[in-house]
C-alpha cells in the first residue's frame, strides 16, 4: 500500500491526471490501510514485544495526523485550486514522514522479531479487514470526519478548541 500511496500522490500533483479519481482512491486506501493496521497489526506486534507501546501509539498519532490532512484534502471543492495543491502537499509531507518511520521502526522489527507464522496471521487479518473497509468505501468524507473526530476525542490530535 505504501507504494500505492506514493503513486496516487503523484497523480494528485499531476494537472493532467484524473485528480478526483486519485483523491477518492487515496482516501479509501489510506483509511482502510490505517484502520486495519491499528486494529490488527500494531497491538499484536506490541503483545509479541516486537514494538513498544510507545511505537504503536506514535504510529496511531501519525495516522490521525494524516487523516486530518486527508480530511482537508477531501473538503476542497475542486481539484484545480491552490488550496487543493496545498492540501496535497500537506498530506504528502505527513504521509511520507509516516511511511519512512513506520517501515523502519515497526515493519522492520516485525520482520525480525516475530515468526513467519505470526507474520502470515497478522497479514491475513490485516488484509481481510483492509479489504472489507475498501469494499465499504471507508474513505468517504463522512467516515473520515468521524475518524478525525474520534482521534480528537481520544487525544491523538489536539482538542478542536486547542488548534
Amino acid at each position: 500500500d505504501h507504494r500505492l500511496f506514493e503513486a496516487l500522490l503523484r497523480d494528485l500533483r499531476d494537472a493532467t491526471a484524473d485528480r478526483e479519481a486519485a483523491r477518492a482512491a487515496l482516501a479509501t486506501a489510506l483509511i482502510a490501510h490505517g484502520e486495519a493496521e491499528e486494529s490488527k497489526v500494531y497491538s499484536q506486534l506490541n503483545r509479541k514485544r516486537a514494538i513498544t507501546k510507545g511505537e504503536a501509539e506514535h504510529g496511531e498519532e501519525e495516522h490521525a495526523e494524516g487523516n486530518e490532512k486527508l480530511l482537508a484534502l477531501l473538503e476542497c471543492k475542486g481539484t484545480d485550486t491552490q488550496k487543493f495543491d496545498d492540501a496535497v502537499e500537506e498530506l504528502a509531507t505527513a504521509l511520507n514522514h509516516h511511511i519512512g518511520e513506520e517501515e523502519q521502526t515497526i515493519l522492520n522489527p516485525a520482520k525480525t522479531e516475530v515468526s513467519e507464522q505470526v507474520r502470515q496471521e497478522l497479514g491475513a487479518a490485516w488484509l481481510a479487514m483492509r479489504n472489507r473497509l475498501l469494499d465499504e468505501d471507508a474513505g468517504n468524507i463522512y467516515t473520515v470526519r468521524a475518524i478525525v473526530a474520534r482521534a480528537h476525542r481520544e487525544g491523538l490530535l489536539p482538542a478542536e478548541d486547542e488548534e
